[in-house]
């Protein structure tokens, strides 16, 4: 049965503070996927912060494997997001392959784990973000292997861009999580660099490389989100452009993310989510392109698991009235300016917020 109201309230919350990216493009999901994916990602923030924040990782790790069991078991600690995690993981048949994969991403974080090549990177990247996008995809109602497939290039895509902009912070607090092989190429020494971070050329051209990466995964991912569900495409589509947008932040900053930390505006955001709802693909163009090597076990975890009979009305049904409220939450955000840039943009009349207030109430 759904998630009780207060323990999905508390993992919105959780997210309004610790995830602004997601929780936007959160906002166009439609009512039941929204509420089932604020779940999923609530958990993550929390287990993410238990290992990133604990004092002994080694003993954070098996915490979460724990709650995990007692999830699945139907048993979950008496938390709202272990309780709100565990009603979603059932209701949905998330294979368990799916959030393993997910702590033993954090697994490899804790231990310092470093990559030497590329590969290396991706399969990283599909513990801590394909994995999420995997699951996603199956609370949208969609287990066919070319969707899925695509969806992970969409998380790896995602991963890569955060790696991109995080490499100053990352490597200060001692991690690094370039492909050693591309820093080795460009004439840099790894443990050099950590010593003492510091941007020059040579770096610029190894995260130019990875965002290069990350933007042909982005168009590939494409065609997948074309096959989503009508009424999920905006919002997958605008979480899609909002962190592509990343990767143009640290271009335009000369591909230096060790003096500072590219940061996409709430404006931005706002802008990016119009084009979202105004612009999301339709089924056209396939990708036949098979899952990338290193994400290939999650699509497989989930052809493996028999999904349950549920209404396609839960997925299909598009709440305009919904989606006209977050639309005027997300206009409350930003300046009047910036409400009539996003308004031409998108070629609408601008309209006052007491107009829209008075839509939001019918």
């Amino acid at each position: 049965m759904p998630a009780r109201v207060d323990d999905l309230a508390a993992c919105r919350e959780l997210l309004r503070n610790g995830s602004r990216s997601f929780y936007t493009a959160s906002m166009v999901l439609p009512p039941t996927v929204r509420a089932a994916a604020c779940t999923l990602y609530a958990f993550c923030r929390v287990a993410d912060d238990a290992v990133d924040l604990g004092v002994d990782r080694v003993a954070a790790l098996a915490g979460l494997r724990e709650r995990l069991d007692r999830a699945y078991a139907g048993r979950p600690m008496p938390d709202p997001v272990d309780r709100a995690f565990a009603e979603t993981v059932e209701r949905y048949a998330v294979p368990r392959a799916l959030p393993e994969a997910l702590l033993d991403g954090f697994a490899w974080d804790a231990e310092g784990r470093r990559y030497q090549d590329f590969s290396g990177v991706v399969a990283y990247s599909a513990r801590v973000a394909a994995a999420v996008g995997a699951m996603m995809t199956v609370l949208m109602g969609m287990r066919e292997p070319e969707v899925l497939a695509r969806a992970c290039d969409l998380g790896v895509a995602m991963q890569l861009s955060n790696i991109a902009r995080d490499v100053g912070e990352d490597a200060r607090a001692g991690r690094l999580y370039l492909p050693l092989d591309w820093m080795r190429e460009a004439g840099l020494d790894p443990d050099a660099f950590l010593a003492e971070p510091k941007f020059d050329a040579r770096l610029a051209s190894v995260v130019k490389r990875l965002i290069n990466e990350a933007d042909k995964l982005y168009v590939r991912s494409e065609a997948g989100i074309a096959r989503l569900p009508l009424s999920c495409r905006p919002g997958i589509w605008a979480a899609r452009l909002i962190y592509a947008e990343i990767n143009r932040e640290v271009a335009r900053r000369g591909y230096d993310s060790v003096s500072s930390r590219a940061v996409v505006s709430a404006g931005a955001k706002a802008r990016l989510l119009g084009r979202g709802l105004a612009q999301a693909p339709l089924p056209g163009r396939n990708e036949t392109a098979p899952p990338l090597p290193e994400v290939a076990f999650l699509v497989e975890a989930i052809a493996s698991t028999p999904a349950l009979r549920r209404a396609d009305s839960e997925v299909a049904w598009w709440d305009v009235h919904g989606q006209i409220a977050m639309m005027i939450d997300i206009f409350a955000s930003v300046s009047e300016r910036e409400q009539e840039r996003i308004c031409t943009t998108q070629g609408i009349a601008p309209m006052g917020r007491e107009s829209l207030q008075r839509l939001r109430a019918g």
